[in-house]
């Protein structure tokens, strides 16, 4: 599924890349004017028709002769769809996993676990609340599909143009870093001398011994 998924949006199949990014495009524009139920049954119907009429001339090419009863999707309806026991457990084990994941990083959040991570969560729903007045969900998703299909075709064939733009940028800021590095070393104060240490004083000779008195 990753593997098609990539196929898709790196337009490496041209013909089946161009009918899903258009159908989606399309139907969720629809969705502006119409609910969703609606959009969904019209899809039904225009795919049913384009099957049903090709069903149709393929019964009629078998009455006449001319076709040995061949049906014109029955590379469709021998594909197995169905999942494994095992595909089933690990498919369910995912979802689970990420409910839980999303269920205790909220939790993480509203209750102040870190308050950095908490501040930034605040920043994050104050800026939606904005988003949600100039537009709507549905135009945030179709604007992340028309994304999703465009950026990874516009980086792989502007992939060396782009690497020198990112290595450009980053040569910029380094050199406004240590600009400001250098400002901030010559502005900072130096610290004063440490007092140069006096020599130890010699320790005072010892007191020559007295000498004895002579003898009378």
């Amino acid at each position: 599924m990753a593997t098609k998924v990539v196929d898709l949006v790196y337009w490496r199949r041209l013909r089946r890349t161009g009918v899903v990014f258009t159908g989606l495009v399309m139907s969720l524009a629809s969705l502006f004017q119409l609910s969703a139920i609606t959009v969904i049954s019209h899809i039904c119907l225009g795919v049913m028709a384009v099957t049903f009429t090709l069903r149709l001339y393929y019964k009629l090419l078998e009455l006449l002769r001319w076709n040995p009863g061949v049906h014109p999707f029955e590379s469709y309806l021998n594909h197995d769809s169905s999942l494994t026991d095992r595909e089933t457990v690990m498919l369910v084990e995912e979802v689970v996993l990420m409910i839980a994941f999303a269920l205790t990083e909220i939790k993480r959040l509203i209750f102040i676990e870190s308050v950095i991570d908490s501040i930034k969560f605040v920043l994050l729903l104050y800026l939606l609340t904005y988003v949600g007045v100039f537009t709507s969900g549905l135009t945030l998703v179709i604007t992340a599909v028309i994304v999703v299909f465009s950026i990874p075709l516009l980086y792989k064939k502007n992939k060396m143009r782009l690497r020198r733009m990112v290595r450009a940028v980053k040569a910029f800021v380094k050199k406004i870093k240590d600009l400001f590095l250098s400002l901030y070393h010559k502005v900072r104060p130096s610290s004063a001398p440490e007092p140069a240490t006096k020599p130890a004083p010699a320790p005072a000779a010892a007191p020559a011994p007295k000498q004895k008195a002579k003898a009378k």
